[in-house]
């Protein structure tokens, strides 16, 4: 590909619109800018770094996120199908807190549902897992606190 190269600063500028394709991007600073709508594809943009951004609606469709982080976000309603995830860490994972917007006082919040998922070796450590419901799952090898819950089953029988 032969290139144009040429640096533009635009500012306070309307690109509504605008079409870029085969364009080197690489390190360009997007600050203060609305891309609500832009559609990014086959595109590389390893190492991308996005804070104070609502990314609401989008959608993310045939993508390498791998050693991503994702830290302080509202993953509300959100839909996450068909993912590798060995390896990948939750950490303080929490309901809403009387300070966010989306806060019920009566703890009314649709659940969290794995569906058709393979979470075999996962643990859970320091987690809250009251009102938990498993549903047609297979528990084998499954120990709670070091209980095997296969033969807590068989023994209450």
């Amino acid at each position: 590909m032969e290139t144009n190269d040429k640096r533009l600063k635009l500012n306070m500028a309307d690109i509504s619109g605008s079409s870029f394709h085969q364009v080197n991007a690489e390190a360009s600073v997007w600050d203060d800018v609305n891309l609500s709508k832009a559609n990014i594809t086959n595109a590389n943009i390893s190492e991308l770094r996005v804070d104070d951004a609502n990314l609401s609606h989008s959608s993310l469709s045939n993508v390498n996120l791998s050693e991503l982080e994702i830290r302080n976000a509202n993953l509300s309603h959100a839909i996450i199908d068909h993912i590798q995830l060995f390896g990948t860490e939750f950490n303080r994972v929490v309901l809403p807190n009387q300070a966010d917007d989306n806060y019920k006082p009566n703890g009314d919040y649709k659940p969290i549902v794995f569906q058709h998922s393979d979470l075999s070796r996962t643990e859970f450590k320091n987690c809250n897992l009251s009102n938990v419901d498993l549903q047609d799952c297979d528990i084998s090898g499954l120990r709670i606190n070091g209980v095997l819950i296969e033969e807590l089953l068989k023994s209450q029988s």
